[in-house]
């Protein structure tokens, strides 16, 4: 078994599919140079990534198994792996950071090689050291058609029960909210507690941790959270990221603190039937704008809201949005977000977040789903 649970056959089933759209689109390697798609080939898990001193590469050939141009220290993580071809060099090396290690063996596999170019990529290496690999490979160098994006967005078995893991983890915490959040209680001090009780739960880490608090709803959901203490009548929300096994959970809970206004409880209650329309409307076939249109309809969310939810995976925002716009067609495997929002008075707002399959039939919840009533805490 590789680090994080997954058996070698999950590896190479996606390494074969993967060089099947290779072959199709005339390719004749993929360079992989970001953390998220080097573990989705590979199980490759480390926090190591935090530092941009060292770029790291993963070649996936069309036919065998995919090489990694990586430093040398992360050879022995990397052999633990089902990866039998590792490549190393001692980075970092400004004057050769792997540039020619990574140049000679995209030379001796051939290309034309794609790089992923579309929505959300992002190349994680010196731009002046890539035009070098360019050169010096002798190589075609072109976009992967999205092959990569394609293929992460529908989700394996082994997947799922991952971030249903990472949900029921979040899960637990949730339920112990009420020993960390009360009158009196500074939100910043809620936001830390919070955290802890993730990890104590079983959170591997907590990349991502947003929220709120303020009378009959928040501002925001985006500002770091302030000392100021939690009061009667104060909406709490908080909305977490939590990590297992290196896949996310991303929902959030509302709480009323002592008591819940009439605008509160009105305001929680349409955003969890919002939910259940996003919910029922989340089936296989059905556009990423559909499902917007269920939600927003019972939410009163305008288009200049933006989105209502989005893919969730190894990343805790990936591929799809559910927006007005986003015509991407919804596959039985694929996890979203369900994030609908509401206005409850002038300048005070409510979200409410789940995660959820899409099977085969009615997509299923992988969060344990919020009641109509607000919780008191």
């Amino acid at each position: 078994m590789i680090p994080g649970g997954f058996s070698t056959e999950e590896f190479s089933a996606r390494v074969a599919r993967a060089q099947t759209q290779m072959n199709d689109a005339g390719l004749g390697a993929l360079l992989l140079t970001t953390e998220s798609d080097v573990r989705y080939f590979t199980g490759y898990l480390t926090r190591f990534w935090e530092s941009p001193s060292r770029p790291w590469f993963l070649v996936v050939p069309a036919q065998g198994k995919p090489v990694a141009v990586i430093p040398s220290i992360g050879a022995a993580l990397m052999r633990r792996t089902w990866i039998d071809d590792v490549r190393t060099w001692a980075a970092p090396e400004p004057e050769d950071d792997g540039v020619s290690l990574l140049a000679d063996t995209l030379r001796e596999i051939g290309g034309p090689v794609g790089v992923p170019s579309g929505y959300e990529t992002l190349l994680r290496m010196p731009l002046a050291d890539f035009e070098r690999v360019k050169t010096q490979s002798g190589a075609e160098f072109m976009g992967d058609s999205g092959i990569v994006a394609a293929l992460r967005a529908v989700k394996s078995k082994a997947e799922i029960a991952q971030i249903a893991e990472s949900c029921s983890i979040a899960g637990r915490a949730f339920s112990r909210v009420a020993e960390i959040a009360y009158e009196g209680a500074p939100l910043s001090r809620v936001f830390r507690d919070f955290q802890r009780l993730l990890l104590e739960e079983g959170a591997d880490w907590v990349p991502y941790l947003a929220g709120g608090a303020g009378q009959d709803g928040y501002e925001d959901v985006i500002s770091p959270a302030s000392d100021t203490p939690l009061v009667p009548g104060d909406v709490l929300m908080l909305d977490t990221g939590a990590v297992r096994n290196g896949y996310f959970c991303d929902y959030d809970r509302n709480y009323a603190v002592g008591r819940a206004s009439a605008a509160t409880s009105s305001a929680h209650a349409r955003l969890i039937e919002a939910t259940q329309a996003g919910l029922d409307a989340a089936r296989p076939g059905a556009r990423a704008c559909d499902v917007w249109r269920a939600m927003a309809n019972v939410a009163g969310s305008g288009e200049e809201t933006g989105r209502l939810g989005h893919g969730l995976g190894m990343q805790l925002t990936e591929g799809l949005s559910i927006t007005a716009q986003d015509q991407s067609v919804l596959e039985a495997g694929m996890v979203i977000t369900l994030e609908p929002g509401t206005d409850v008075i002038l300048g005070r707002m409510m979200v409410h977040e789940e995660n959820i399959v899409i099977s085969d039939g009615a997509a299923q919840a992988l969060s344990p789903l919020a009641e109509k009533e607000i919780p008191i805490i």
